[in-house]
C-alpha cells in the first residue's frame, strides 16, 4: 500500500509512519506498532475485549506462514484482525477503531510479561542463598 493513502486514510486519527518488515510495514502511532499492512490489506492489533467487533464484522485475523516453501501451513495470529472494509469509507469510525488498537499496543508494550520481567520471592530468595555461597536450586 502507498505510505500517502496510509496516511490520508488515518488522518483523523492523527499522524501514522510506515515502517517496511517482514514482507509487509508496520504501522506506528507514537512509538506504538498499532496495525500492519500485508498483501494490500491492513490488519489492527487487538486483544480479547476487541476480537468479538472484529467477528461482527465478518473480519479475520492476520495469517501468515513462517517458511516461504511448499506445504506450509499458515498460522493465525492472535494479536492482529482485519480492519473492517466498511471502515475504509468511513474514516471518523476507524479513526476510533484505530484508537483502539492504539491503547491495546499501548497496554501490551507495559503489561509485565510473566515471570521474565518479575521478581518473585522465589528469585529473591535463590539470589540470596547465591549470595550467601549456597546453591541456589
Amino acid at each position: 500500500m502507498d505510505p500517502e493513502f496510509i496516511g490520508e486514510l488515518f488522518a483523523p486519527f492523527g499522524a501514522v509512519t510506515l515502517r517496511r518488515m517482514f514482507g509487509g510495514a508496520g504501522i506506528w502511532s507514537d512509538g506504538f506498532m498499532f496495525a500492519l499492512v500485508f498483501d494490500g490489506a491492513i490488519f489492527l492489533k487487538v486483544d480479547e475485549a476487541s476480537i468479538p467487533d472484529f467477528e461482527r464484522e465478518g473480519s479475520r485475523p492476520f495469517v501468515y506462514t513462517r517458511a516461504k516453501s511448499p506445504g506450509k501451513i499458515g498460522r493465525a495470529s492472535l494479536s492482529y484482525w482485519r480492519l473492517p472494509e466498511r471502515l475504509y469509507d468511513d474514516p471518523d469510525e476507524l479513526a476510533v477503531w484505530a484508537g483502539r488498537a492504539l491503547a491495546i499496543a499501548q497496554r501490551k508494550k507495559v503489561a509485565p510479561r510473566g515471570r521474565a520481567g518479575a521478581t518473585t520471592a522465589t528469585t529473591a530468595r535463590k539470589r540470596t542463598r547465591n549470595e550467601n555461597g549456597r546453591s541456589g536450586k
